[in-house]
């Protein structure tokens, strides 16, 4: 696959106001012809001096024919994205336009390059960390980091508990409002119970909610109630980020970062 890493490395080239010369920085040029654009990698003379030089190496990359131009802007920034729709046009190479006019293109795409991490969250309510992870995905945040997610969401609510964590989901009864009853069926974290053995002692049936929990594969990203849980471990054999379960974006990001850095054995 070839992806340029940045968009200064793509340039156009419908006409030669400076001659058989491009600009400094470029390695590939969308070039416009009679059958529709062409992708062709070039190599300026490094030797030279000033922002326009000479052009010591040319070759076509892919012809008009097996080139599709992407119909809407995109946030070029967003790579695993762009890799996704570029599989999706039937094409072997397909350019896209970004919301501020730079261009990039992507070459015989292959998502076996991007590192996959998978996500585990709970609903209901909101599930705060796959949504905040999808929001960072498309503002192209992880753009650099060549990694792409997978999303795992289990809902609390088929548990056919008597009892659930929270009231902002939406149930009728909930740890923080109501007092259980001996013998009742409760879903909650490790956190949920504690909180009972504490407040009402035993006699309850725990269904453990927590994402951590529900880990089946790696690397993975999950949220949990617990900080001392909190950084990249290896969970029950698993390798993964958790973070705290009001974890900023800021932190999200970080957490993954820190995450690939370990996978990649970087410092």
């Amino acid at each position: 696959m070839i992806f340029p890493r940045h968009c200064k490395e793509v340039g156009f080239a419908s006409t030669r106001p400076c001659g058989d010369k491009v600009y400094f920085l470029s390695r590939y040029l969308i070039h416009e012809t009679p059958s529709g654009p062409e992708i062709r990698e070039v190599v300026p003379d490094q030797n030279e001096r000033g922002l326009m030089r000479t052009i010591l190496g040319d070759r076509i990359l892919a012809a008009a024919g097996v080139v599709t131009v992407h119909p809407l802007k995109v946030n070029i920034h967003d790579r695993a994205t762009l890799v996704t729709l570029a599989l999706e046009s039937g094409t072997r190479c397909t350019i896209f336009t970004g919301h501020d006019e730079h261009a990039t293109f992507v070459l015989d795409p292959d998502l076996s390059e991007f590192q996959k991490i998978h996500v585990y969250d709970v609903i209901p309510p909101m599930p705060s960390l796959s949504t905040a992870i999808r929001e960072l995905e498309k503002s192209g945040l992880f753009g650099d980091l060549d990694v792409m997610f997978e999303h795992h969401l289990h809902d609390i609510s088929v548990e056919n508990a008597d009892v659930h964590p929270c009231r902002a989901a939406g149930f009728s009864r909930t740890l923080d409002a109501d007092r259980p009853m001996i013998g009742e069926r409760i879903s909650g974290c490790t956190t949920g119970e504690q909180l009972v053995r504490e407040c009402y002692g035993e006699g309850f049936e725990m269904v453990d909610t927590c994402p951590v929990s529900m880990v089946r594969e790696e690397p993975f990203i999950a949220r949990c109630c617990r900080k001392e849980r909190e950084g990249v471990k290896v969970y029950d054999g698993k390798l993964g980020a958790v973070v705290h379960w009001g974890a900023s974006p800021a932190q999200i990001y970080q957490s993954v970062c820190a995450l690939i850095r370990q996978l990649r054995g970087e410092p």
